[in-house]
């Protein structure tokens, strides 16, 4: 199998608009979350959100182009740009054919369906808008970068809810290693904080009815009641090793495993012991030869909800045995709340950072120790140290589980 790095990173996050932005506000302890202002909740038992501050899409983009997109695929094309930048691929440069796209929203415009609809409520079937279809399917994000920056090699669009973004890199890498492609564009986005995407959460219970920003999402903490929902995209370029070397690309990471698997158990709880997402974390480990004890860090899920904290932390009670207790685990989404589809592809830049630089954030918030979720949370501020290698974890509704495990790179892997 073909190794594969990364070799560009782009984000669009509560807490910044660029990788830089974001990685300075987590170093920083910054968290994004706020009363909602996309539209009033005062009839709403929640009211907080993690919302995307300040984007004004004509800064990545022609003003004719942005009209013709919704905000999801702005945002994809936005960290799609900064990742490119970053990797400094040339497109005149490449086979445009042997570049591609994997970029997965798991709702698309909610903003489309509830505008369209009022409208045929109201004016009826003939005046809907002629670009509302291909303004409001998931696909369109993979579909507007490919035609942004040209890309014209494989591209697909993964939908598995809270692991799409994770999915979708997933599957760019094996792309990459059976030679699909030479390059792949990959990454999450989602901007689902509506009337109708907000009211559907909570209808779940899902959400954090919590009014106080500093306590409101806070994962593996007892006090948990839901959480918060965010907005925003995670782009990265993979690339084929031998590919980037030859145009002398900065590379910043190498993905090493990846795994998958399926609960089969439920459409929105997790497997309570914790099996599921174990065998993820099995089959990424195994595909990069590594043991557990090589472990140093673990990037959780980490929603913040009862059930899925608690079964996320008997995975890796399962996977990882004693050296569980050796391990520390945070939670981005302490800081940045739940993006949904994007909530992966940031978490696995989040991993990137940290190979880079050493620094394991806090899981922000934290403050009432459950006995049942009972690893290192790192809850007593960041910590410094090398970490060799980062996992990543995505768990989502109907029993989609995803794990990415990313290693600090090394020109020989067995070094």
């Amino acid at each position: 199998m073909r190794r594969v790095v990364v070799t560009g990173m782009g984000a669009i996050t509560p807490i910044g608009l660029n990788t830089e932005e974001f990685w300075e506000s987590i170093k920083a302890g910054r968290t994004g979350f706020g009363e909602v202002s996309h539209f009033d909740t005062t009839d709403f038992k929640a009211h907080l959100a993690a919302e995307v501050k300040g984007f004004d899409p004509k800064n990545f983009m022609d003003a004719k182009s942005a009209r013709r997109m919704d905000l999801f695929c702005q945002y994809a094309v936005a960290a799609a740009r900064e990742a490119l930048e970053m990797s400094g691929l040339s497109m005149e440069k490449e086979d445009p054919f042997r570049v591609g796209c994997s970029i997965g929203s798991g709702i698309g415009s909610l903003q489309v369906i509830e505008k369209e609809h009022s409208r045929l409520l109201e004016k009826g079937p003939n005046r809907l808008g002629p670009l509302m279809v291909p303004r409001m399917i998931s696909n369109m994000a993979a579909g507007n970068v490919s035609i942004q920056f040209g890309l014209q090699g494989k591209s697909i669009n993964v939908v598995t809810a809270c692991a799409t973004g994770t999915n979708s890199i997933g599957e760019a890498y094996r792309s990459i290693q059976c030679a699909d492609a030479d390059v792949m564009v990959a990454g999450g986005t989602e901007a689902a904080i509506t009337p109708v995407g907000y009211g559907g959460f909570q209808a779940l219970t899902a959400l954090s009815t919590s009014t106080d920003v500093k306590r409101c999402s806070i994962p593996f903490d007892k006090e948990r009641n839901g959480f918060v929902m965010g907005e925003g995209a995670g782009i990265v370029v993979l690339e084929e090793l031998e590919h980037a070397k030859r145009r002398n690309a900065k590379i910043l990471a190498e993905v090493v495993g990846y795994g998958t698997s399926s609960d089969a158990y439920h459409i929105t709880a997790p497997l309570e012991d914790g099996a599921g997402a174990a065998r993820a974390m099995e089959n990424a480990l195994a595909e990069a030869g590594v043991e557990p004890w090589d472990i140093p860090y673990i990037n959780a899920h980490g929603t913040g909800t009862q059930l899925n904290d608690l079964a996320e932390t008997r995975a890796i009670h399962r996977v990882f045995g004693e050296h569980a207790w050796k391990l520390k685990v945070n939670s981005t989404k302490s800081m940045i709340g739940h993006l949904l589809g994007a909530a992966g592809a940031v978490e696995c830049i989040t991993c990137v950072k940290t190979l880079l630089e050493g620094f394991i954030h806090e899981t922000a918030g934290y403050q009432v120790k459950d006995e049942a979720c009972d690893l290192d949370y790192v809850t007593n501020g960041p910590v410094e140290m090398e970490v060799a290698y980062a996992l990543s974890t995505s768990l989502g509704f109907g029993g989609h589980n995803a794990v990415l495990l990313l290693k600090k790179y090394r020109e020989d892997r067995e070094a």
